[in-house]
């Protein structure tokens, strides 16, 4: 079963990696491209959600290649205002930037304007700039999540079982025992925390380890991120007291005062998973976020009983036992089931929006596949559930008798689907962890309302090659490249060119001048005189020895 599970949940995650922002820059002051005649006091950029500034990763170069800002960018709502230093001369001026978006993922880009004429030789971003966070960060902040929903599921499921419906005879530790099932949970969701924690630093940084500084750990420890992860550890922490409580105490009905402490406990627990996450920078944050509660808790609920229910209850109580413990967990299970489907729903129609959406985008195809294995697990379910109904037929059993108790037929069946149930979860969990690092379909579609895009990846021997260019239009176009591996992964680029023809009319190659933004994303304008069929040819040096040169076509009206 790990053989399959194990890999399937690897690949999964590897499609966290994101190749692109979760927000967009919907417009700027001065416009991409734009030349303008009198020398603006700062730099505007709208995006289309809530930003917040990386400390020192917002600059504007001018003509001279000299720093043209004053250093202070504010950050306020969905506006990046950066003020400009007094007297700067003609010619092009780079704006690059990194912010991080109101569901703490980084936004890195930049773009050129220029006063009274462009530069002859513009400047150039250096890689420190707006560095791409790189995948393997991406990768880990993925696994981390991973891990702090294993346990979550761990925590919650025997802590349930403890306080409800575990048998006073058996011991609740031992190598299978809920309670150490739930220590592990304490563990994982500790770790899992401090992790996400410390990955936030160079996730949001771009990997640059000389901008680790007192003011850079103040603004991601400060961040809705930070304080939500140490909530988070502070509900571990006091999950832990509750649970060693619980267990000097052996199993029995709760306290009001228990109960209380872990109503309180689990409700802000669950929350700081989607304060931290897409949810709270949905369009209708009060139903996302709630939504996002539900549906976690209703899945650690379900997974979590599933857990204790194939190691310890089905191996260690009696026939007896069984027939009166899983027809009342059965009936809970099927709760939290339709608690998890509504509330998935509910968020699947508000971060998917359409059906375009739910089979054009990245994310919808994830939300596809996290129901097509649901919809397997729920009919794997339903077998465990009629073989739990088979068990208020049997007879009295002596529980004392080991063989009546562990070499019933109904129960090693029963073994078998709750396994089947708990390892295919593993792998929509996988999927659920993949989904928060990938773009929603709402931003992945919405792109920038104002204009018109040409987005195309040409593959060539060396690398792919993204082209976006915008308006696709006659007149100044605004031109992105991004050089990627064969698995998504971008590739640092030693030299970027371009030409632009239009042989129908007559227009022979016109150079498209490029910046190099990052190691692996340029950007430059083009000016389309006219309306036809352009031929675009973009050669790309990757060393000394390798170079490779990506052709299209784009339609200009």
């Amino acid at each position: 079963m790990l053989v399959t599970i194990l890999p399937t949940a690897a690949v999964l995650l590897l499609w966290a990696t994101p190749a692109r922002a979760h927000a967009d820059v919907e417009g700027t002051t001065p416009a991409s491209g734009a030349v303008v005649q009198n020398a603006p006091d700062a730099v505007v950029l709208t995006f289309s959600e809530a930003v917040r500034a990386v400390p020192d990763k917002i600059r504007v170069t001018g003509p001279d290649g000299q720093r043209a800002d004053l250093g202070r960018p504010a950050a306020t709502d969905r506006q990046l205002r950066i003020p400009l230093r007094s007297g700067g001369g003609k010619g092009t001026y780079l704006v690059s930037y990194r912010v991080v978006s109101a569901d703490d993922h980084p936004i890195t880009g930049g773009f050129t304007y220029s006063l009274i004429e462009p530069s002859a030789t513009p400047p150039t971003a250096s890689d420190a700039d707006a560095p791409p966070t790189p995948p393997s960060i991406a990768f880990g902040v993925a696994v981390a999540r991973y891990v702090g929903y294993g346990g979550l599921v761990l925590l919650a499921g025997p802590m349930l079982v403890l306080c409800t419906l575990w048998p006073r005879r058996l011991p609740v530790g031992g190598r299978t025992g809920p309670a150490t099932l739930a220590r592990a949970g304490v563990w994982a969701s500790a770790l899992a925390a401090v992790a996400e924690l410390a990955l936030q630093f160079p996730y949001t940084l771009g990997a640059d380890r000389s901008m680790l500084s007192a003011e850079s750990l103040r603004a991601v420890i400060g961040s809705p991120f930070g304080v939500a992860h140490l909530v988070r550890l502070g509900v571990v922490v006091g999950a832990a007291l509750v649970l060693r409580r619980i267990i000097a105490g052996r199993v029995g009905r709760p306290g009001i005062a228990v109960v209380v402490t872990l109503a309180v406990l689990g409700i802000t627990g669950l929350a700081t998973w989607p304060v931290a996450g897409h949810p709270i920078a949905g369009p209708i944050p009060a139903l996302t976020v709630v939504a996002d509660v539900a549906h976690l808790g209703a899945m650690a609920v379900w997974l979590g009983g599933l857990t204790v229910v194939l190691v310890s209850l089905s191996r260690r109580a009696s026939p007896r036992e069984l027939a009166v413990i899983l027809p009342v967990w059965s009936d809970w299970a099927m709760l939290a089931v339709t608690v998890l489907v509504l509330a998935g729903v509910a968020q699947a129609l508000v971060q998917v929006g359409t059906l375009d959406g739910l089979t054009g985008t990245a994310y919808g195809r994830l939300v596809l596949a996290k129901a097509g294995l649901l919809a397997v697990v729920l009919g794997v379910a339903q077998c465990s559930r009629m073989l739990v109904a088979g068990f208020t037929d049997r007879p009295d059993a002596d529980p004392a008798d080991a063989q009546d108790r562990t070499d019933t037929p109904r129960i090693a069946r029963l073994q078998r689907t709750v396994l089947a149930e708990v390892a295919i979860t593993a792998v929509v969990l996988a999927a659920t962890a993949a989904l928060v690092q990938t773009t929603p379909a709402r931003t992945a579609q919405a792109g920038p309302p104002s204009r018109d895009a040409f987005n195309v990846t040409v593959t060539t021997n060396l690398f792919q090659l993204g082209i976006d260019i915008a308006p696709a239009r006659t007149g100044v176009n605004t031109v992105h490249l991004y050089a990627t591996d064969a698995g998504g992964r971008p590739i640092p680029v030693a030299e970027w060119s371009g030409t632009a023809a239009l042989p129908d009319r007559g227009i022979e190659p016109i150079a498209v001048p490029l910046l190099a933004l990052t190691s692996d994303h340029a950007s430059g304008q083009l000016t389309f005189p006219v309306a036809g069929d352009w031929q675009l040819r973009f050669t790309v040096r990757i060393d000394e020895t390798n170079r490779a040169t990506a052709t299209t076509t784009i339609q200009v009206r």
